[in-house]
């Protein structure tokens, strides 16, 4: 544009000295050059708005992809995480499906009174409710751990006579409790007590009646027994 501004200058300094015609020529064309003129610096201002317009693209484009990575960044990190997280979960699934299970919670009989007998007597508790892992044996009363561990031990006991009521607890043959109330008129009685064992795979615990003592279980479930293996050793 300023080269051909140029050249239109410099004819109408050639032209300066025509006629009159080629004066009003020469006005057309000078107001023609104005118009150029206007026309080009329009053209440079919008030139300059999309400068500034392609800069400020740039820069949001700049800014976006910043973003976009540290979105790619954090995906990752978080994925990662959901990974160990997975594995953790499925190590705890496999240490929970091989830990051993035992629990169980039984009561003594529907018949009412259970002795007083002339000689010590193992309490049978028949009425079985749950025995997950098998670990009590109804037909003899003895619970037998099934691994080495600490176990959670509870009994309760209820009388309903003019008598005394009590019973020993028994790891194997050793005698480790003895518990008893005396019942002085004809209600109900009872008292709960609990023990924490360690034990070895195989040890065994029951309850043994005393001579001359009497226990009252009937369809109520009065008189229990139950435990639990708290964790393995």
């Amino acid at each position: 544009m300023r080269v051909v501004l140029g050249l239109l200058l410099l004819l109408l300094g050639l032209c300066g000295s025509g006629t009159q015609g080629e004066e009003r020529g020469l006005g057309e064309l000078k107001s023609r050059i104005d118009q150029l003129e206007r026309e080009d610096a329009v053209q440079a201002t919008e030139l300059r708005s999309l400068e500034t317009r392609l800069t400020a693209t740039e820069s949001k484009t700049s800014d976006l992809e910043k973003e976009n990575a540290d979105l790619q960044t954090r995906l990752s990190s978080t994925e990662t995480e959901l990974l160990v997280s997975k594995s953790r979960i499925e190590q705890l699934e496999r240490e929970n499906a091989e830990k051993p299970k035992v629990a169980f919670y039984t009561a003594l009989t529907d018949t009412g009174y259970v002795g007083p007998h002339n000689t010590d007597t193992t309490l049978k508790y028949s009425k079985v409710f749950t025995n997950i892992g098998n670990a009590y044996n109804p037909a003899t009363g003895f619970f037998t751990a099934p691994v080495k561990g600490v176990y959670y031990l509870q009994f309760t006991v209820c009388g309903n006579n003019k008598a005394v009521v009590g019973v020993y607890v028994y790891k194997n043959n050793q005698k480790i409790m003895f518990n008893l109330e005396w019942e002085e008129v004809r209600l109900y009685k009872y008292f709960t007590k609990s023990v924490v064992l360690e034990l070895t795979a195989g040890d065994t615990i029951h309850l043994v009646l005393p001579s001359t003592y009497s226990v009252y279980d009937d369809v109520d479930n009065h008189s229990t027994f139950s435990g639990s293996l708290l964790f393995p050793l």
